[in-house]
Formats: C-alpha cells, sequence, structure tokens
C-alpha cells in the first residue's frame, strides 16, 4: 500500500496553489494546464459555489455575490455576505482549500487527507489557528503550518548544505512582508520578520483605478458612483496593466461600453506609461525599503551579509523593485523561480519531507548572462552607458521592453546595439549583434523608440524597436545568443562606435517589417474582441463568462505570441458572437 500524501498548499491572498513531490520532483499541480488558482469565492445563478478563475469571472457581472482577498481577514471576527448568508474568513478560505484538495486528488488518482499550509511570518497565533480551521473545515489535517519565507528558501535551496544568509521579500497581491532567514543542511531559520497585512498588487491596482475614474470624469463627465460592475471591470484592466508594465514601457487600458452621458455610450481609452505607474505606487514601494532595512537591523545583520535575496509574490515582477533592491543591497534579486509558485513549492518539498522523502532541487531554465544595449547617459553626457534590458538569471522564455529616446534633433536613424555582460560600461561588455533603425521622423530630440528584447530557452534573442509616435518598426534576431564567450573573444569585443543614438554609416542591418499583414491581423482581432465587449451586457450570465474567458485567454496568447492559439480562440470567440447575433 503506498504511502498517504501529503500535499503542500500556498494560500494566497490573490492566488493559491497545490503542489507535491513527484519522481521528476517538486511541480505545482495542474488542471487543463492551470496551476493557479485565483483565491475567489463566489454564487452562481443556481446558488451553488464556485471557486477560482469561475469565480473570478463572476465578479466582473456580478461583484456583490463574490468575495476576494479573504485572506487580510483571517484571525478575525469579521464575517463576510456571500448571497443571502454571512461567513467567517475560515469558511470562505475552507472553499478555496477545498477545491485545492479536490484539484489535488484528481491529478494524482487518490485520496488527500493531509496538508502543509504556508502564511506570512508575521502571522499571529490567531492567524495561523484561524488556517488550521480552514483546513479542517475543508476536510483536511493540517499537519504543519510554515512561514511562507521558509517555504521559498526550501524552493530555491532544498539541498543547500553551506550556510547562507537570505532575505526574502515578498510582495503578493494582498500582504507584504521582508525576512532574514538563514539556511543550513537543509534547515531554514527565520532571525527577523516584518511585513504589512494591508498591501500588495490589489493596492496598486486600486490607485490605476482611481487613475482611470478620474479620467472618465474629466474627459467624458462620467461618474462611476456606487456601479460596482463598472469598478470591477475597471479593477480587472488595472489589473492587466500593471502586469503588462512589468515587461512592456506602455499599456494601453481599453474597455468599451463603460457607462452613457446624455445618452451617448461612452468608452475608455487610456495609455498608462511604467514611469506614471511607478510614481502612483512609489511611496507604498518605498515603504517596503525602510521594512527592509528594519529587518536587517532587527536581525543585526549588515546588507553586504546577506548571500541572496529571493523574490517572492506576483508584485515583485515590478521593476523598480529589484531596482531599488539592488541599489539597496548590491545584489541583483533572484526571480528564476516564478514569484507566484516559489511558495507553493517550498510547501510541496516540507510536505514531502514530513514524510520521510528526500527531495531533489527546483530545476528551472534560466539565462547565465545579462543582455541589454548602449546609450548615451543624458544625466553625466557619458556616451558608454549600458542598459541591461534581460537581467541574467530570469526565468525562460523573458521578454523586456523600455524606452529610449534621440539625442539630436531631427535624427533619422539610430544604431541599435545588442550586448551581453554585467559591466556599467557598455564598451566592456560584449557584442553579439547590431541594427540600423533608419527613416525616423525629423523631430526634435527626444523621439521615443520602444526597445524589446525577447529571449527563448534555446538562446534565440529577439529585438524589437518601434517610433512610437509613428508606429515605425524594425525586428532582428540575434542566434546563440546564450554561448559562452572566453577572455580573447572579450578583448575583441571591446571595439564599441561613440554612443548607441547616433547617425554614421556602417555596414547596414536593416531588418524592417513588412509586418503589414500582422498588423491587420492585428486590428481584425481587435475589432473581434470589442465587438464582443459590446454584446456582453445583452448575454446572459452564462455567455459573459465564456466571453470573458475567451478575452482573456486571447490577451495571454498574444502575450505570449503564440499566434496558432489566437487565431484558434479567435474563431471560437467568432462562432460564440455569431450564435449570440
Amino acid at each position: 500500500m503506498s504511502q498517504e500524501p501529503i500535499i503542500g498548499i500556498d494560500l494566497g491572498t490573490t492566488n493559491s496553489e497545490v503542489a507535491y513531490v513527484t519522481d521528476q520532483g517538486p511541480e505545482v499541480l495542474k488542471l487543463h494546464d492551470e496551476g493557479i488558482v485565483p483565491s475567489f469565492v463566489a454564487l452562481d445563478g443556481n446558488g451553488r459555489v464556485i471557486v477560482g478563475q469561475e469565480a473570478r469571472n463572476q465578479q466582473m457581472v456580478n461583484p456583490r455575490s463574490t468575495v476576494s482577498s479573504i485572506k487580510r481577514k483571517m484571525g478575525t471576527t469579521e464575517k463576510v455576505r456571500l448571497g443571502k448568508e454571512h461567513y467567517t474568513p475560515q469558511e470562505i478560505s475552507a472553499f478555496i482549500l477545498k477545491a485545492l484538495k479536490k484539484r489535488a486528488e484528481t491529478v494524482l488518482k487518490q485520496p488527500v487527507g493531509k496538508a502543509v499550509i504556508t502564511v506570512p511570518a508575521y502571522f499571529t497565533d490567531a492567524q495561523r489557528y484561524a488556517t488550521r480551521e480552514a483546513g479542517e473545515m475543508a476536510g483536511l489535517e493540517v499537519v504543519r503550518i510554515v512561514n511562507e519565507p521558509t517555504a521559498a528558501a526550501l524552493a530555491y535551496d532544498a539541498r543547500q548544505e553551506q550556510s547562507q544568509r537570505v532575505l526574502v521579500y515578498d510582495l503578493g497581491g494582498g500582504t507584504f512582508d521582508v525576512s532574514i532567514v538563514t539556511i543550513e543542511s537543509g534547515v531554514v531559520e527565520v532571525m527577523a520578520s516584518t511585513g504589512n497585512n494591508h498591501l500588495g498588487g490589489d493596492d496598486f491596482d486600486d490607485k490605476i483605478v482611481e487613475v482611470l475614474l478620474k479620467h472618465l470624469e474629466t474627459e467624458h463627465r462620467l461618474k462611476a458612483g456606487d456601479d460596482a460592475v463598472l469598478k470591477a471591470r475597471l479593477k480587472r484592466a488595472a489589473e492587466k496593466a500593471k502586469i503588462q508594465l512589468s515587461d512592456y514601457a506602455y499599456a494601453m487600458i481599453e474597455e468599451d461600453h463603460v457607462g452613457r452621458v446624455r445618452g451617448v455610450p461612452v468608452h475608455l481609452k487610456y495609455e498608462l506609461s511604467r514611469s506614471e505607474f511607478e510614481d502612483l505606487v512609489r511611496e507604498d514601494i518605498m515603504g517596503t525599503m525602510e521594512a527592509v532595512s528594519r529587518a536587517l537591523r532587527d536581525a543585526a545583520v549588515l546588507p553586504g551579509a546577506i548571500d541572496k535575496i529571493l523574490m517572492v509574490g506576483g508584485s515583485t515582477r515590478i521593476p523598480m523593485v529589484s531596482d531599488l533592491l539592488e541599489e539597496k543591497l548590491g545584489q541583483r534579486p533572484h526571480l528564476e523561480i516564478d514569484p507566484d509558485l516559489c511558495v507553493a513549492l517550498g510547501a510541496g518539498i516540507q510536505a514531502a519531507i514530513e514524510t520521510g522523502r528526500e527531495v531533489g532541487s527546483v530545476l528551472v531554465d534560466v539565462t547565465p548572462y545579462t543582455f541589454g544595449t548602449s546609450a548615451l547617459d543624458s544625466t553625466t553626457g557619458t556616451p558608454y552607458l549600458y542598459v541591461p534590458l534581460i537581467h541574467r538569471n530570469s526565468k525562460l522564455p523573458v521578454t523586456k521592453s523600455r524606452p529610449f529616446y534621440t539625442v539630436q534633433d531631427n535624427q533619422e536613424a539610430v544604431n541599435i546595439e545588442v550586448l551581453q555582460g554585467e559591466n556599467p560600461d557598455s564598451r566592456n561588455n560584449i557584442l553579439i549583434g547590431e541594427f540600423y533603425f533608419k527613416g525616423l521622423s525629423e523631430v526634435p530630440s527626444g523621439n521615443e523608440i520602444l526597445m524589446t528584447f525577447s529571449l527563448d530557452v534555446n538562446g534565440l534573442l529577439k529585438v524589437h524597436a518601434v517610433e512610437k509616435e509613428t508606429g515605425k518598426e524594425i525586428r532582428g534576431v540575434v542566434e546563440n545568443a546564450m554561448r559562452s564567450f572566453d577572455d580573447e573573444k572579450i578583448d575583441d569585443s571591446k571595439q564599441r562606435i561613440d554612443e548607441l543614438w547616433g547617425e554614421e554609416e556602417g555596414e547596414e542591418e536593416d531588418e524592417e517589417s513588412s509586418g503589414e499583414e500582422a498588423e491587420d491581423v492585428g486590428a481584425s482581432l481587435d475589432e473581434t474582441v470589442s465587438k464582443a465587449r459590446s454584446m456582453m451586457k445583452e448575454a446572459s450570465e452564462e455567455d459573459q463568462e465564456d466571453i470573458i474567458d475567451l478575452i482573456e485567454k486571447i490577451e495571454d496568447a498574444r502575450k505570449r505570441s503564440d499566434e496558432k492559439s489566437v487565431e484558434q480562440l479567435r474563431e471560437e470567440l467568432e462562432d460564440l458572437l455569431y450564435y449570440l447575433e
């Protein structure tokens, strides 16, 4: 008879996951290729409890019958309303845990009755006890409550023998904490921890929503008032924009039919820049840096004594977070394990340890090199500034984007160097590709060029540059971007032009794309999505859910540049719209 399984659960504010150690190592258990279960609980039209993505979709059309972020209320006596009844935070959490338990039983094909559940390190005894109660309500024996930073450290260093001091920075959907831990011979000990159980991605989304509401009132004289459905739509749109800004410099927020003014339909279109978003959240992020200093003081550890920075929680993908931590601690944080999943993986490892199993390390594909380009430092005038776009140890595949600006009036061309290395002086890094972008608009200096690097697991680096004002673009490819270089080749590579943004004629590699066909396809797809959104109000709740689900899948596939999936999903959406018409 096989040993009774013990699963590991990350019960998160925004998302939850369940993990288990198989013969191939620790893994997050998936259904339909989805590992993340949104921490949403709702009632459908028949009064049936639904959990996860289905419940999250329903919030768009019936927010008053949907509960989210219940983790913030754990350990309190406050009840929340779901339909006609009121439930304790433990009961709502139990619905989520029950869904995770069912998922594990489906994937593992056997009953599951025991679990390890993670909690923030600063959780009080009342909050920990409430978590145990929620597990029991879900039919799970909670064999152990594990601190989230402990679980994250296990995921990164399950078999670490050498003693290390690690800073775990955990910024999730609704909570923040920072912990200093020591790892030695597989034992993880928390030396100090501090945090804020009311700070996270949800709060950042709310700040974007405030901007959108102000824009609607200023530009269209539309006031949201108590329109819960509109606010739910804006919240979803804000979250998508926030996620997009982790990789790109701009996010376009578009929502059709957000209301009516004097009988005329109002549509929302707002371009949010990364810099504007960073201004919105800067005070909150700087507050987390103060917490880092406090944790270091409490642990009596100097910044230079930290061996590694581990990032946990989806909000750690905000580039400003890594930049500030690097500035503060003198090293780049680790993001090679998905920050949304590493706590669950660590919980799965601890669950295996509870059964006496030997656990291997988590294997991921990462880039061992940093890739960037050369630019002129506008503050110092230095022409050899190295600007990283993709940092080493980034999980693959990865796409990163940022804006650059021309330095001369009427500058018609830029020379784009693709560099590999870590040195702040671009001349001391390795030139692996070069592209010439000509035909730019004759405008004053400061013409914005959006640069995007995309690196896949096979070392294929795609370069994409766009003149933002006109949409003119070039595309290029650097093959074998992750090949190693010896000292001789490094020395040979140190022959550089004066600056990235120059007009010197050299050997041109004009990769201008004739992407008119792709643009036509994209425009057609946008029309289909816009039409679907406009038809939602007349559709049934079930059809509304299907429309929302298909639109989300289309956006995800577009982000992955998965053209085949995009086309299949578009056909499904068009078939549904044809049926509704």
